[in-house]
């Protein structure tokens, strides 16, 4: 294991900067999530730090030393792709310890390696199977497999779920966070759902057009977003935002242009007696919980978190009430502002 830190990196492509200064400091054994939406650049800072795209500048330190020039074979790393990569011909005892074989490991050691890989991933009883005769999950772990045998210095993961179905990406989430705790190895992993960003990291690293928006814990990003993109980015359902003018009571700072406010912050109540009035729109029935959708007026359409077994109906009118502890205020900039200027 090792830590791993980026130091003003840059990337261009030709006269297009996609990377655009990034500093960042990774810690040993740590879990680290780069989420963002398609073409923020997550894909490619995670091949400049495997090697597999060039620095233009700056400089990735790999533990003490510098490895920016190095390439792919010589900075200790494994990758696993959303692409599973496996050799159809080949048993997933010799898919998992191809790497070994390649390096000119004995066969004793390849298999106790593929051995220790198959128990910690649950393989045992699938060694002797071909890729064909397995689950896409199952497909995964021999993935994972594969570069756990290696005994990298850190773990590089890029979207390694999103060619399974819901159910499966549940149950791989478990896998890779047990997997994790087994190995306390280094993991950068690369993921455009927040979901599997909140499960996962230590740290979220939240990236807008190529540069860090927030870097921070789950909660910490949940609870104190530093601008409205991370507001609105993490979460699910996403942050109501509304003129901070719609709520008089809540008594935005001078500064404030907007007010944001999660769905499950806001309590209905009868029309008159909440901070603003809307109407029920549409419900969205999900078992314990139901999203209601509000239509609002000057505010605009607002999502409520409550009870699965909610007695409101499309139609009715409601009165929003929001709890001021949960208040977040953002300028004219986008930038988070305190409740006190």
């Amino acid at each position: 294991m090792s830590s791993i830190e980026l130091k003003a990196v840059e990337k261009w492509f030709g006269n297009i900067q996609v990377i655009k200064g990034v500093d960042l400091a990774i810690e040993e054994g740590e879990f680290v999530i780069f989420v963002g939406p398609s073409g923020c650049g997550k894909s490619t800072l995670l091949r400049m730090i495997a090697g597999l795209e060039e620095t233009s500048r700056g400089q990735i330190m790999i533990g003490d030393r510098d490895a920016t020039a190095e390439p792919p074979s010589k900075r200790g790393l494994a990758m696993v792709f959303q692409s599973y990569a496996l050799y159809p011909h080949m048993s997933v005892r010799d898919n998992v310890g191809f790497p070994l074989k390649s390096a000119g490991m004995t066969k004793d050691v390849i298999d106790a390696k593929v051995g220790e890989a198959a128990r910690v991933l649950k393989l045992e009883s699938y060694l002797d199977r071909r890729p064909k005769d397995l689950s896409g999950g199952q497909r995964q772990r021999v993935a994972i497999g594969r570069s756990i045998v290696r005994d990298p210095t850190a773990f590089l993961f890029d979207e390694p779920l999103s060619n399974l179905d819901a159910a499966l990406r549940v149950e791989m989430r478990y896998e890779i966070a047990k997997l994790h705790q087994t190995l306390k190895s280094t993991m950068i992993y690369v993921t455009h759902d927040q979901v599997e960003a909140m499960t996962l990291a230590d740290r979220i690293v939240v990236l807008e057009f190529g540069k860090i928006a927030q870097v921070g814990s789950p909660r910490e990003l949940y609870e104190r977003p530093a601008n409205l993109f991370v507001a609105q980015f993490i979460g699910s359902p996403r942050m109501n935002v509304m003129p901070a003018g719609g709520a008089p009571k809540a008594e935005p700072p001078p500064v404030a242009q907007s007010l944001g406010i999660r769905p499950e912050h806001i309590e209905l109540v009868e029309a008159g007696q909440g901070h603003i009035d809307g109407t029920v729109d549409v419900l969205e029935y999900l078992g314990a919980d139901t999203f209601i959708i509000m239509a609002c007026g000057n505010a605009g359409q607002v999502t409520v978190r409550v009870s699965g077994d909610t007695d409101w109906r499309p139609g009715m009118s409601a009165g929003l009430r929001f709890d001021a502890r949960h208040l977040h205020f953002f300028d004219k900039d986008g930038l988070a502002v305190s409740a006190s200027g």
